[in-house]
């Protein structure tokens, strides 16, 4: 198995200081306002409530939350009803939030490029070894949630 010396916090913080960098230094077109301003902090709240609820269920499911480690059950409740990877979506939201929030275009194609990133890194070799743990339950649970939305 590869081994994952950046975690998904990590490229978070990339995907922060990449946003950061595209309003400073090379914004595209711009479009400022408050109702930017408002969406991008609603979908950045929206990100956090996300991480910290699926995290919750991780702890009272006692599985670890850094991936590929201690995976000692399959959470299926809750947020996990409606999207198998709310942690990550919720990383997504915080990000598109910023993005919107900043005002710079530009900016508009971190969210899109760290979910790529995330999905080859970590979530298709998360699946895969999610089959292998879980072979009956987990199949189950990709035919009725999705992996985003």
């Amino acid at each position: 198995m590869v081994k994952r010396v950046i975690y998904p916090p990590i490229w978070l913080l990339f995907g922060l200081v990449a946003i950061i960098l595209c309003y400073t230094y090379l914004p595209g077109p711009r479009f400022n306002g408050w109702a930017g301003q408002v969406a991008g902090v609603l979908l950045i709240v929206l990100g956090l409530v996300l991480l910290v609820i699926a995290a919750g269920l991780f702890a009272r499911a006692k599985t670890d939350l850094i991936p590929f480690r201690n995976v000692s059950a399959l959470v299926t409740t809750g947020i996990y009803r409606y999207t198998r990877n709310p942690m990550y979506l919720g990383m997504v939201a915080i990000l598109l939030g910023s993005a919107v929030a900043s005002g710079a275009s530009t900016a508009l194609l971190v969210p899109p490029l760290f979910a790529v990133i995330i999905e080859m890194r970590f979530i298709r070799p998360e699946e895969a070894m999610l089959r292998d743990l879980f072979p009956a339950q987990y199949p189950a649970y990709c035919e009725r949630v999705r992996r985003w939305l």
